[in-house]
């Protein structure tokens, strides 16, 4: 689990080495063991008043579309140098109107063993048709649980973050000074 002072070392990078032209704000940049998410929110296009819905979701499909393509390279450059840095995988993805794309995101395999009813439950999520697999049936719960415990797992996060400082104030991060004095 990576602590809030890293995720704000993380944050302040990117907001750092982003090129100003680059999003009009940092939206979002999230993190786990395996992968970075940057998240910039892009100029919404130009439409005239009274444009139908279709219209307007085809536009900023095609903004974001071209802000993908025009700034690949830039980005394919930043997320070398973050992958580097931070040993992750860095996903890059836009905000365009109030609407969200992501452009590319790891699908990390998570390895589990489920007894015979919560395999059943994945089974019957794929005979229903919401899901083609166990893989995606157990990903559909982890999104489910998710929207629905939002609060709680921020409140567990906070809880761990609250143990890794506590950790790192133990017996065994002693300065060195009252160390050496012990043994005098």
């Amino acid at each position: 689990m990576i602590t809030t002072e890293q995720q704000e070392k993380l944050r302040g990078w990117f907001t750092g080495r982003l090129p100003d032209d680059l999003f009009e704000e940092l939206v979002e940049v999230t993190v786990d063991r395996e992968e970075v998410t940057v998240i910039g929110r892009i100029p919404a296009p130009r439409l005239a008043e009274g444009v139908s819905d279709a219209e307007q979701e085809a536009a900023v499909q095609g903004r974001v579309q071209e802000f993908r393509e025009r700034t690949r390279e830039t980005r394919i450059a930043l997320a070398r140098e973050a992958e580097h840095r931070f040993r992750r995988k860095v996903s890059w993805g836009a905000e365009c109107a109030g609407e969200r794309s992501l452009f590319t995101h790891v699908s990390a395999p998570v390895m589990t063993r489920l007894r015979q009813p919560e395999r059943q439950v994945l089974d019957t999520l794929i005979a229903a048709g919401v899901a083609r697999s166990r893989s995606d049936a157990l990903a559909w719960c982890v999104r489910l649980v998710q929207r629905h415990t939002d609060d709680w797992l921020t409140e567990l996060r906070d809880s761990l973050e609250h143990v890794q400082r506590v950790r790192a104030q133990g017996p065994d991060t002693e300065p060195e000074d009252d160390a050496a004095s012990d043994s005098e």
